[in-house]
């Protein structure tokens, strides 16, 4: 037996193989690796004006100044490592057959962690992309020196991120509507569930009659609405979970 957390039966009889799982992770999850988190007291956003530096009008205004700033976010994700909840959904992820891992981050832990075929609604820090020709950078070989670096088709090179105003990746979010409507049992793990269209997995999961599960630190917004709440840092929760897998 687990002495570490307490869970239902009915969540332990779905802790089985053949189970259809998806999870969906939110900024508290790294936040336990030392991610500064977008609404915490301690986040970084609280130093800028969101509208300054996550718009694409920020951007064509001021492109060295949000480059300047995305590459201090960066620098600060590179010396972070994923933490043993990161490592617990690699555990999930090679234990069911069919498992889902959908995330609102974008620091890349979850492949760092071992994470595969991760959809990011979000997109991901460390990538680039070109804001003219769309041409995707894993790393910046091949662009023109300046801040920011530039296509050899002419046009900037932008943080492959999703910022205010624009509409989420149509593949990933179509992806995990389809995904959570089609799942036996539902992670939301480290997120305030305020973020549409994300927040909205959950819902569709529990409305197709799927096992609902909250991991945070505390209640959210889907609290009353979940069939199981596991308060605490997932850092600790997840790998206790995995003790129960069968």
């Amino acid at each position: 037996m687990n002495e570490k957390i307490t869970i239902s039966d009915s969540l332990r009889s779905l802790l089985s193989k053949k189970t259809k799982v998806v999870v969906l992770t939110g900024a508290g999850i790294s936040a336990e690796s030392g991610v500064p988190t977008f609404r915490g007291k301690d986040g970084l956003w609280k130093k800028f004006r969101p509208e300054e530096l996550a718009t694409f009008d920020a951007f064509m205004a001021n492109p060295k100044l949000v480059w300047e700033w995305y590459e201090y976010r960066r620098k600060i994700i590179e010396e972070i490592e994923p933490n043993q909840g990161h490592l617990a959904l690699v555990d999930f992820q090679n234990y069911f057959d069919k498992f889902n891992l959908i995330t609102q981050n974008v620091d890349g832990l979850h492949h760092k962690a071992g994470s595969k075929n991760v959809v990011e609604l979000h997109g991901n820090i460390r990538r680039n992309k070109c804001i003219r020709c769309g041409k995707i950078y894993e790393s910046l070989e091949g662009t023109i020196e300046g801040t920011p670096p530039r296509c050899p088709c002419g046009g900037n090179i932008r943080p492959d991120v999703v910022w205010f105003g624009e509409m989420l990746p149509q593949d990933a979010i179509n992806h995990a509507f389809a995904v959570s409507s089609e799942c036996n049992l539902f992670f939301s793990i480290g997120t305030s569930a305020v973020v549409h269209p994300a927040a909205s997995l959950p819902l569709i999961a529990k409305r197709a009659g799927a096992y609902v599960v909250e991991v945070n630190i505390s209640p959210t917004e889907i609290t009353h609405l979940v069939d199981e709440s596991l308060f605490g840092k997932a850092g600790e929760i997840l790998p206790s979970l995995v003790k129960f897998f069968k």
